[in-house]
């Protein structure tokens, strides 16, 4: 695992990723466990990131290298296909993967996501579109909304 850091309007973002794709994306300078620090082999990484900040970026087009429980993995994949600059509720999640009454689940596949951002959780909201729960805290969860809304209306 290779990891770098990279400033962000939101505070430090650290990206690590294997020969097979992105697999961690945290804010901080959370470094996983047996990582080595590599700027070049994230580079591609570190771009896109940067451009999403910047508000030029809407999608990502790089691998990813995630693991997790199937179900983590259906949720994490549906989560890739919430639109940039919107948001849904943790019970349309569940009932877009199959599981109707598997909203808290959903919440904590959420909280579990290793690549925040790339993986969109900060987009999922409660059923009232409260913002709930965010690893990283609501006023991340804000900034990260208000990012995409901004760059919508520019």
């Amino acid at each position: 695992m290779r990891y770098a850091t990279l400033d962000t309007p939101v505070g430090c973002v650290t990206v690590a990723s294997s020969a097979k794709g992105l697999s961690f994306l945290g804010f901080g300078n959370s470094v996983p466990a047996d990582a080595i620090i590599d700027r070049a082999a994230n580079s591609a990484y570190l771009e896109q990131i940067s451009e999403y900040f910047q508000g030029t970026r809407t999608s990502f087009d790089f691998p990813l290298d995630v693991k997790g429980t199937t179900f983590q993995l259906a949720v994490w994949n549906a989560l890739t296909h919430i639109p940039y600059g919107e948001t849904r509720a943790y019970g349309e999640i569940a009932k877009s993967i199959g599981k109707p009454g598997a909203a808290r689940a959903v919440g904590m596949a959420n909280h579990d996501n290793p690549i925040a951002v790339v993986i969109p959780c900060h987009r999922v909201v409660g059923q009232n579109g409260a913002l709930t729960g965010y690893a990283g805290g609501l006023e991340l969860k804000q900034k990260l909304l208000s990012i995409e809304k901004r760059t919508l209306f520019t």
